[in-house]
């Protein structure tokens, strides 16, 4: 694949206007003045940094990585892209204080806390949710203690797979690219993503993989996060050369497959961008399915009015609003789309001490519109975003795949099982009287 249209992030800031509309939009320069806004940090900075040469200051640190500013920038300038490897180099030169660099090392190994604290889910689970261990981890290493830390499934998503029967006659084959947070703390996204392709026709293969290494990357941790990449590459390049579609339910895990780790990281050798070019967000590829009449539309109806996220990472992708499209296929559900600009979290950024009351005045629109318009449960692709709705609303969040996979008529979990079972109950009684 020829790779001279891709070119660094720092080429692109001598496009910039000085126009201000990434400042205007950001977020998190709308609620804090410790951030004085993407074109300041970006490339008005960028013009000072030069190798061996100190980043001009620290405020680049607090760029939640949310990628508004490149979305409504006018002159395509890569901002987040500048501020990631600005972010890079601090860590390179030391310039992160240790205490700090150790707790963004902890929050950003998500798939080394799954593998310690699944296996032991109740123990770990206690023990992450003591109001005594968070008092801890604040003073110690500045984790909010307030954060919505996920909690650890009893069950790992692959081991379900393992044992899960497939399916006969099978007419086209799928990589999922499940992701930490199904593999270790929501696996019912993953059971729901293999229902949902089971039924219109998919073998759905699970290969080996590990962290996508976007945390890492958020983190400025990139030789790590190069090594997490150059991994994942070497497990789905055969597939990507059969032409097998790589799927996930993970935004920013896919985004970090088909963009983030190729475009920071610098790679763009054969194999990466083989993977790249042949991976897609789970309701991208079902929206193909659709656009060529193979989807099968047997939805049954669900008579909510829910509140629709998508978030900052899913946005980034420019695909337009896919899971929304395959959500109003649904009859009786009726999706409200939220407007706001992000919910806060930024992956590990709102789970730190200095940025978590900043996190939470930037989700304040959202939070606020989800209790303006109401319903019982909220819809969301990306898990920490989830965690985050559910962190200042109140309200619980599922992934748009769950939804589909209870109109197709599979069984519910969780939040949406109790949503569906009141329902039931309430047809049920109706029909009584």
């Amino acid at each position: 694949m020829s790779t001279e249209h891709f070119h660094p992030a720092e080429l692109s800031l001598d496009c910039c206007i000085k126009c201000n509309i990434c400042t205007s939009a950001c977020p998190v320069t709308a609620v804090s003045d410790l951030f004085p806004g993407p074109k300041y940090v970006g490339p008005q900075a960028a013009r000072f940094r030069a190798p061996g040469q100190p980043s001009p200051d620290h405020s680049v640190d607090y760029c939640s990585g949310c990628r508004v500013c490149n979305m409504v920038c006018p002159s395509g300038v890569k901002i987040a892209e500048m501020n990631a490897r600005a972010r890079a180099v601090m860590v390179q030169q030391g310039r992160v204080p240790l205490r700090l660099r150790l707790r963004n090392n902890l929050l950003a190994r998500s798939e080394l806390l799954g593998r310690l604290g699944q296996p032991v889910a109740p123990l770990a689970n206690l023990l992450l949710h003591n109001p005594l261990s968070r008092w801890l981890a604040e003073h110690t290493l500045g984790i909010a203690r307030a954060a919505p830390l996920p909690f650890f499934a009893r069950e790992r998503f692959t081991t379900w797979f393992r044992r899960h029967p497939q399916p006969e006659g099978a007419t086209r084959r799928v990589v999922y690219f499940h992701g930490c947070s199904t593999e270790y703390y929501e696996p019912r996204v993953g059971r729901a993503a293999v229902y949902v392709l089971e039924h219109n026709g998919c073998e759905v293969i699970v290969p080996p993989q590990n962290c996508c290494g976007l945390p890492l990357l958020s983190n400025g941790e990139f030789s790590a996060a190069r090594a997490y990449h150059t991994r994942n590459v070497r497990h789905l390049v055969t597939y990507a050369r059969q032409g097998i579609p790589i799927v996930g339910t993970s935004t920013s895990c896919i985004l970090t497959l088909k963009e983030e780790a190729p475009e920071l990281l610098d790679m763009w050798d054969e194999d990466t961008q083989l993977v790249a070019a042949n991976t897609y967000d789970l309701h991208e590829f079902l929206l193909t399915l659709w656009e060529t009449g193979v989807l099968r539309t047997d939805f049954k109806p669900l008579p909510w009015r829910l509140v629709y996220h998508p978030p900052c990472q899913y946005r980034a992708h420019r695909l337009g609003r896919p899971a929304a499209e395959m959500m109003r296929l649904i009859p009786g559900l009726e999706i409200i789309e939220s407007h706001a600009a992000c919910c806060g979290i930024g992956g590990t950024y709102g789970y730190k001490l200095e940025k978590y009351t900043i996190a939470m005045e930037v989700g304040r629109p959202l939070f606020d519109f989800i209790a303006q318009v109401g319903g019982p449960l909220v819809v969301c692709d990306s898990e920490t975003c989830r965690w985050q709705i559910t962190h200042g609303t109140g309200k619980p969040a599922v992934h748009p795949v769950e939804l589909l996979a209870l109109a197709y008529g599979y069984p519910a979990e969780g939040a949406l099982a109790a949503l569906a079972e009141a329902q039931r109950v309430q047809v049920s009684q109706a029909a009584r009287l």
